[in-house]
């Protein structure tokens, strides 16, 4: 076994010991990893969406938090990622997993959904509300991808996941955190294996040559409440990509900026982010 995916596991074995159903199912003919905590409070069941080469495991740190305010916490491995089978679904990478989360909801979740996506995830989320409103009760966007970039900037983004030495590692783990942890840092050339699979790099070879991003169009007709978290220390995208959602996201749409916050402070910051997210549900009446 090795190292990462040890600690995958052991990750895995700390959340069902509290309480945290780990099941795959099946959709679309995939197995599907994910994860659900049946919460305590009465708002609407929390989805949480990973991004690019991530896992549901990068929000272990949410869900106990989360699972006070809200009557469900579930989070997905998307084909390719985390605990689910290989699979990208050919020419049509990104739509294939899009598929495959919004049949997920469908079939597992089975209500309207504060769906909370990072990064990759985060795209996914605005496309999922934006085509399948019924099954988007609110939208949390934290550091979301999706922009319309120059292809200069889109380069620059996709050339980090590009992982094949211990120093392009630890240059991602870099980007990715406001301060990496030490422990994080001396693991970091491990990234490589997320980073290598057929997936990830399948779905970053479908977004050079076809550079699609959400258009504003999409953005501005979300109905149901938004929040975008975007972290001061933010990295990995480019400036450009908060300057977009700003310009074209509703008016009801909540932007906060938020110091201490890079890529994923759902790994880095998981009680902040919490804060965040359950603020954001109180003024929206979750």
């Amino acid at each position: 076994m090795d190292l990462l995916g040890g600690v995958q596991k052991v990750m895995r074995h700390m959340l069902v010991v509290r309480g945290v159903e780990s099941k795959v199912v099946s959709v679309a003919g995939q197995s599907v990893h994910m994860y659900e905590l049946k919460g305590q409070g009465k708002g609407p069941p929390v989805v949480l969406v990973h991004g690019l080469g991530g896992s549901s495991n990068g929000f272990a740190g949410v869900f106990f938090g989360l699972g006070k305010r809200f009557s469900r916490v579930l989070a997905v491995d998307l084909p390719g990622h985390g605990f689910s089978a290989e699979y990208c679904g050919g020419p049509v990478c990104v739509r294939s997993q899009f598929d495959v989360l919004r049949l997920w909801c469908e079939q597992v979740v089975g209500e309207p959904a504060f769906v909370v996506g990072n990064s990759l995830g985060g795209a996914m989320a605005v496309r999922l509300a934006a085509d399948h409103p019924e099954l988007v009760r609110a939208l949390g966007l934290v550091a979301p991808a999706g922009a319309a970039l120059a292809p200069e900037a889109l380069e620059a983004v996709l050339a980090n996941f590009n992982v094949r030495t211990p120093s392009e590692a630890r240059a991602l783990t870099r980007r990715l955190f406001h301060k990496p942890p030490l422990p994080v840092m001396l693991f970091a050339g491990e990234l490589k294996k997320f980073y290598g699979t057929a997936t990830v790099q399948a779905l970053a070879a479908e977004a050079r040559a076809t550079r699609e991003s959400l258009t504003p169009e999409m953005l501005q007709g979300l109905k149901m409440p938004v929040l975008l978290v975007w972290g001061g220390s933010e990295r990995l995208l480019p400036a450009e990509t908060l300057e977009y959602y700003r310009a074209h996201l509703p008016l009801h749409a909540q932007v906060r900026v938020v110091e201490g916050f890079g890529h994923i402070p759902q790994v880095e910051r998981p009680d902040e982010l919490v804060a965040q997210l359950v603020r954001f549900a109180d003024t929206a009446g979750l």
